[in-house]
């Protein structure tokens, strides 16, 4: 009896499929992630000026957090409709409609860090002759970047979920490959972009992450602990001298 293939029983598992769709997967994929960083880069571009508009002015914080907060509630189908006039049904469309959704996240981050920053050290910094741009970039910038990068690997993470949303106009990545899949419920299809999506965005995490640690390697330093003792008790007294004298002991209670 001839064994029926995995793709004509449409199983979830099929090693068939990853064979004979691999350049279709690999496309996807280098579309996904093409699409993801432009929209993260252009992001942070658009992100940082507003950040530092809203922490230089503090009347101009409260319309710029509420403009991108209002942004990211604008559901993906309602942003690329309104978008759809501006840019017809290119890539432009989506990057744009994601951009758009990561200023609410890195916006908030990039304020955080900055607000992070010690005021003694803002003070060191003005004592040693240090201007308002050189203070920014070498002062208060680099002990911000734990936030800020923590509002990156946020913001990318979302972003590579988001994508897939761009398949309504066909350049959605993956997300081409499970829109596809759908109306015949072809299952190797939707579950192994699914799975390449999940593992996009935990391989990014952890490239973000990497980089952190190497930016901020003062985060890695540990207070040395003491050296504890041998266990073998007290040490004996020199000859001919006193005895060290006991530890005083806490009064409990």
């Amino acid at each position: 009896m001839t064994t029926q293939s995995c793709l004509a029983a449409n199983d979830w598992i099929c090693g068939e499929y990853l064979r004979s769709r691999s350049q279709e997967l690999i496309d996807a994929t280098v579309q996904h992630v093409w699409i993801t960083a432009v929209s993260v880069v252009i992001g942070l571009l658009v992100a940082f000026p507003l950040a530092l508009l809203a922490r230089s002015r503090p009347s101009f914080a409260g319309p710029v957090l509420g403009l991108t907060t209002l942004l990211y509630t604008i559901p993906s189908l309602a942003m690329f409709s309104l978008l759809l006039p501006l840019f017809g049904l290119s890539a432009g469309l989506v990057i744009t409609g994601l951009v758009l959704y990561s200023l609410t996240i890195l916006v908030r981050n990039i304020m955080a860090g900055l607000d992070s920053v010690p005021e003694e050290a803002r003070e060191a910094a003005r004592g040693m002759g240090y201007g308002p741009g050189r203070m920014l970039w070498e002062v208060e910038l680099p002990l911000a970047l734990p936030a800020l990068m923590a509002g990156l690997r946020i913001a990318t993470v979302s972003t590579i979920a988001l994508t897939t949303v761009g398949s309504i106009v066909g350049r959605g990545g993956l997300g081409n490959l499970i829109e596809d899949a759908l109306p015949s419920f072809f299952k190797a299809q939707v579950l192994t972009a699914s799975v390449l999506c999940v593992l996009l965005a935990v391989v990014a995490d952890l490239l973000l992450l990497g980089v952190q640690r190497l930016l901020t390697p003062w985060t890695r330093i540990r207070t040395a602990r003491p050296v504890r003792g041998s266990g073998a008790g007290p040490a004996a007294p020199r000859e001919g001298g006193a005895a060290p004298a006991p530890e005083p002991v806490k009064a409990v209670g």
